[in-house]
């Protein structure tokens, strides 16, 4: 059996959800490994549009254990919404969901501090979703945040939430001119939360590492994309956390060595989401035309995707810094009605040629794509059932994409339903 990590290879939104719940279904486990409740993963399952923002969407088979990692930062007022929607729907989660002891706490003051720098920063700002997320890793990092485990000792909770919140009430009244949070009712409410979490608390690093020695299929999905990664992404445009392939070894304690495969999601054209460099956008009209055709708005807070051509150069680095083994490409079908397609394969600056993706945030705001262009099928591809129903020319534009990302595709996805999906003759 194998452990697959499953990530994203442009900035997010690259239709994980959909490849995760697939996969699943002959999965024993799935966990996620960083991010916290900014991510939505989008599954259709019987004509419903079902969105998890924590939860991994393995959940939705019942035979299969999820697990969120010690690397995700959790905000239990969204955990829980999400428990008591699934469960609504009548998919157990109890006995199948597992939180690692040592995840970090999302608190009302980092919700605070994200909207209240967003708001400060202006024209300059990052693009946050305002939940807290980059706040949390800061405290992190700064070894003064809130994990799981502390909810154990009250009274050592008590006194690192009261030193908290004296310092983060300093920040929000004397530099965002802000109100002040209640540090009372802040240990009341996450003392209520303790309760209600418990039964969910495992060391899931010796979980995880005993499913994969005894040979159970292992998922492990992040959240956004490697454009978006603290280190290797279009800094400071990015997350918080590491989601590139290494990012799932310290979000979830498991070594690289018991690693078999690396899936990289893409979808056939680029979409990304708030601010930062963006080198094949599309105009605004076209912008337009193709955020309709695609339903291109964010699952988490509805926020327009910015769209446009297929970039092969940020794949590639995707392939390099993930170690991609397969590609799986979705939202095939949302090219159906053009009648020519573009395909970015390089950069030019300043007169010189750039295969590569540039660190420098200057030049990346600067770079002009060299396109090929290749002619669309105009047809549908949705009925298509192996990859020799599609269209000469649609097979013509995915072989294009594997030779200039070196990477083979395992997987096409021609609509949101399950059975709209294509298993290419890989291993």
């Amino acid at each position: 059996m194998a452990v697959t990590i499953i990530v994203g290879a442009q900035w997010g939104d690259e239709g994980k959800g959909k490849i995760v719940d697939l996969l699943s279904a002959k999965a024993g486990v799935v966990a996620r490994y960083q991010g916290g409740p900014n991510a939505g993963h989008t599954v259709v399952v019987d004509e419903e549009e079902i969105v998890l923002h924590q939860i991994p969407s393995g959940i939705l088979h019942p035979h299969t254990r999820c697990i969120i990692g010690n690397g995700v930062v959790i905000d239990p007022v969204i955990l829980m919404e999400e428990v008591a929607f699934l469960e609504s729907r009548g998919i157990t989660v109890a006995g199948r969901l597992f939180i690692s002891h040592r995840a970090h706490l999302i608190m009302p003051y980092h919700k605070k501090l994200d909207t209240a720098r967003e708001a400060a920063q202006g024209a300059a700002k990052i693009g946050t979703t305002g939940r807290g997320i980059g706040p949390s890793y800061v405290d992190k990092y700064d070894r003064c945040g809130i994990r799981i485990v502390d909810l154990l000792d009250r009274n050592g909770l008590r006194e690192k939430l009261i030193a908290n919140i004296e310092s983060k009430n300093k920040v929000l009244e004397r530099i965002y001119d802000g109100e002040s949070l209640d540090a009372d009712q802040i240990i009341q409410d996450y003392v209520a939360f303790d309760q209600r979490i418990d039964a969910f608390v495992k060391d899931t690093t010796v979980y995880l590492n005993r499913a994969i020695d005894a040979g159970e299929e292992v998922l492990i999905e992040g959240a956004q994309g490697t454009m978006l990664d603290v280190d290797f992404g279009t800094y400071p445009y990015v997350t918080s956390s590491n989601p590139i392939a290494g990012g799932a070894c310290t979000g979830l304690g498991v070594g690289p060595t018991r690693i078999d495969k690396v899936l990289g999601v893409v979808k056939a054209y680029t979409t990304r989401v708030g601010m930062g460099p963006f080198p094949t956008e599309f105009g605004v009209e076209f912008g337009d035309k193709m955020r309709q055709l695609g339903g291109e708005y964010g699952a988490t807070t509805g926020r327009p995707r910015r769209c446009g051509w297929f970039d092969a150069v940020i794949v590639r680095l995707a392939a390099m810094v993930n170690g991609l083994t397969h590609l799986a490409i979705t939202k095939m079908d949302v090219l159906d009605t053009l009648p020519e397609i573009q395909i970015c394969t390089g950069y030019r600056y300043q007169g010189r040629t750039l295969e590569h993706y540039p660190a420098e945030l200057w030049i990346q705001e600067h770079l002009e794509p060299v396109y090929e262009t290749h002619p669309g099928w105009l047809c549908s591809t949705r009925e298509a059932r192996h990859f020799s129903d599609l269209p000469k020319a649609a097979q013509r534009y995915l072989r294009r994409i594997e030779e200039l990302t070196r990477v083979p595709i395992a997987i096409v996805s021609i609509g949101s339903k399950r059975n709209q999906t294509l298993f290419m003759e890989t291993d």
